[in-house]
Protein backbone atom coordinates (compact mmCIF):
# COMPACT_ATOMS: atom_id res chain seq x y z
CA UNK A 1 0.00 0.00 0.00
CA UNK A 2 1.59 3.54 -0.99
CA UNK A 3 1.48 5.22 2.15
CA UNK A 4 0.52 9.20 0.55
CA UNK A 5 -2.55 8.34 -0.15
CA UNK A 6 -3.49 7.11 3.12
CA UNK A 7 -6.49 9.43 4.97
CA UNK A 8 -6.16 12.27 1.81
CA UNK A 9 -8.69 13.18 -0.14
CA UNK A 10 -8.32 13.16 -4.06
CA UNK A 11 -10.72 15.22 -6.04
CA UNK A 12 -12.12 15.70 -9.94
CA UNK A 13 -14.28 17.78 -11.79
CA UNK A 14 -16.08 17.20 -15.40
CA UNK A 15 -19.24 18.70 -17.19
CA UNK A 16 -21.65 16.38 -17.89
CA UNK A 17 -20.80 14.53 -20.84
CA UNK A 18 -20.99 11.02 -21.60
CA UNK A 19 -17.79 11.14 -23.34
CA UNK A 20 -16.00 12.04 -20.22
CA UNK A 21 -17.29 10.02 -18.26
CA UNK A 22 -14.23 7.69 -18.73
CA UNK A 23 -12.12 10.32 -17.21
CA UNK A 24 -14.02 10.12 -13.67
CA UNK A 25 -13.71 6.15 -13.63
CA UNK A 26 -9.76 6.47 -14.90
CA UNK A 27 -9.12 9.13 -11.43
CA UNK A 28 -10.78 6.84 -9.26
CA UNK A 29 -9.46 3.30 -10.62
CA UNK A 30 -6.35 4.77 -10.27
CA UNK A 31 -6.54 5.56 -6.85
CA UNK A 32 -7.98 2.20 -6.17
CA UNK A 33 -5.01 0.48 -7.47
CA UNK A 34 -2.64 2.87 -6.13
CA UNK A 35 -4.14 1.98 -2.68
CA UNK A 36 -4.02 -2.30 -3.50
CA UNK A 37 -7.41 -3.05 -4.82
CA UNK A 38 -7.50 -6.73 -6.66
CA UNK A 39 -8.62 -6.44 -10.43
CA UNK A 40 -11.43 -7.66 -9.78
CA UNK A 41 -12.66 -4.94 -7.46
CA UNK A 42 -10.89 -2.29 -9.28
CA UNK A 43 -13.49 -3.30 -12.42
CA UNK A 44 -16.56 -3.11 -9.62
CA UNK A 45 -15.62 0.38 -8.36
CA UNK A 46 -14.83 1.46 -12.22
CA UNK A 47 -18.67 -0.10 -13.00
CA UNK A 48 -19.96 1.54 -10.14
CA UNK A 49 -18.23 4.93 -10.81
CA UNK A 50 -19.73 4.70 -14.45
CA UNK A 51 -23.46 3.94 -13.41
CA UNK A 52 -23.08 6.63 -11.20
CA UNK A 53 -21.79 9.02 -13.68
CA UNK A 54 -24.31 8.16 -16.22
CA UNK A 55 -27.84 8.29 -13.71
CA UNK A 56 -26.54 11.75 -13.15
CA UNK A 57 -26.28 13.23 -16.58
CA UNK A 58 -29.59 11.04 -17.32
CA UNK A 59 -31.58 11.85 -14.20
CA UNK A 60 -30.59 14.95 -12.27
CA UNK A 61 -29.63 17.02 -14.83
CA UNK A 62 -31.65 15.38 -17.72
CA UNK A 63 -28.96 15.67 -20.56
CA UNK A 64 -25.24 16.18 -21.18
CA UNK A 65 -23.11 19.61 -20.74
CA UNK A 66 -26.16 21.14 -18.31
CA UNK A 67 -23.57 21.39 -15.28
CA UNK A 68 -20.73 19.58 -13.24
CA UNK A 69 -20.20 16.45 -12.05
CA UNK A 70 -18.10 16.45 -9.24
CA UNK A 71 -15.93 13.52 -7.84
CA UNK A 72 -13.81 12.81 -4.76
CA UNK A 73 -12.19 9.56 -3.54
CA UNK A 74 -10.51 9.01 -0.32
CA UNK A 75 -8.56 6.08 1.97
CA UNK A 76 -8.77 5.83 5.55
CA UNK A 77 -8.32 2.84 7.60
CA UNK A 78 -9.15 0.09 4.85
CA UNK A 79 -12.30 2.16 3.72
CA UNK A 80 -11.50 3.39 -0.04
CA UNK A 81 -14.61 6.10 -0.22
CA UNK A 82 -16.24 7.67 -3.66
CA UNK A 83 -17.90 10.91 -3.64
CA UNK A 84 -19.78 11.82 -6.30
CA UNK A 85 -22.14 15.40 -6.61
CA UNK A 86 -24.07 17.18 -8.69
CA UNK A 87 -26.00 20.32 -8.87
CA UNK A 88 -29.05 18.90 -10.98
CA UNK A 89 -32.80 17.87 -9.53
CA UNK A 90 -33.08 16.01 -6.43
CA UNK A 91 -32.76 12.39 -6.84
CA UNK A 92 -34.31 9.92 -4.38
CA UNK A 93 -33.41 5.88 -4.79
CA UNK A 94 -36.80 5.16 -2.69
CA UNK A 95 -38.78 6.64 -5.81
CA UNK A 96 -36.89 4.18 -8.15
CA UNK A 97 -38.79 0.85 -8.56
CA UNK A 98 -36.96 -2.31 -8.19
CA UNK A 99 -35.60 -4.03 -11.24
CA UNK A 100 -37.32 -7.07 -11.87
CA UNK A 101 -34.38 -9.64 -12.09
CA UNK A 102 -36.90 -12.84 -12.66
CA UNK A 103 -38.14 -12.21 -15.57
CA UNK A 104 -37.47 -14.79 -18.86
CA UNK A 105 -35.91 -14.31 -21.91
CA UNK A 106 -39.86 -14.06 -23.47
CA UNK A 107 -41.01 -11.18 -20.94
CA UNK A 108 -37.50 -9.28 -21.73
CA UNK A 109 -39.68 -6.58 -24.17
CA UNK A 110 -42.06 -5.83 -21.53
CA UNK A 111 -39.43 -5.40 -18.48
CA UNK A 112 -39.65 -1.18 -17.37
CA UNK A 113 -36.25 0.68 -17.80
CA UNK A 114 -34.72 1.81 -14.57
CA UNK A 115 -33.68 0.35 -11.28
CA UNK A 116 -30.70 -1.53 -12.46
CA UNK A 117 -28.32 1.22 -12.16
CA UNK A 118 -28.70 1.71 -8.56
CA UNK A 119 -28.71 -2.61 -8.08
CA UNK A 120 -25.49 -2.70 -10.04
CA UNK A 121 -23.52 0.21 -7.73
CA UNK A 122 -25.78 -1.34 -4.65
CA UNK A 123 -23.71 -4.92 -5.22
CA UNK A 124 -20.77 -4.23 -6.84
CA UNK A 125 -19.73 -1.43 -3.77
CA UNK A 126 -19.99 -2.25 -0.11
CA UNK A 127 -21.84 0.72 0.84
CA UNK A 128 -23.88 3.00 -1.04
CA UNK A 129 -25.48 5.88 0.35
CA UNK A 130 -27.34 8.69 -1.44
CA UNK A 131 -28.14 12.56 0.00
CA UNK A 132 -29.78 15.64 -1.11
CA UNK A 133 -28.92 18.50 0.25
CA UNK A 134 -31.10 21.41 -0.19
CA UNK A 135 -29.24 23.72 -2.58
CA UNK A 136 -25.93 22.24 -2.32
CA UNK A 137 -27.71 19.13 -5.06
CA UNK A 138 -26.92 15.23 -4.85
CA UNK A 139 -24.49 13.22 -3.45
CA UNK A 140 -23.56 9.87 -3.56
CA UNK A 141 -21.46 8.33 -1.18
CA UNK A 142 -20.10 4.90 -2.19
CA UNK A 143 -17.71 2.71 -0.20
CA UNK A 144 -15.32 0.00 -0.78
CA UNK A 145 -13.40 -2.29 1.70
CA UNK A 146 -10.38 -3.66 1.50
CA UNK A 147 -10.09 -6.65 3.00
CA UNK A 148 -6.82 -8.32 4.57
CA UNK A 149 -6.46 -10.56 1.57
CA UNK A 150 -6.57 -7.30 -1.13
CA UNK A 151 -3.79 -5.78 0.86
CA UNK A 152 -1.31 -9.03 0.31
Amino acid sequence: MNLCYVNMTHEFSIPSHYDRIIEVCQFVVAGAEQVGFSTDELFKIELACDEACTNVIEHAYGGEEIGQIRVKWQFAGNAFTITITDDGQPFNPQDVPQPNLTASPEDVDDLKVGGLGIHFMRNLMDEVHFFFEGNQGNRLVMVKYMTARAKL
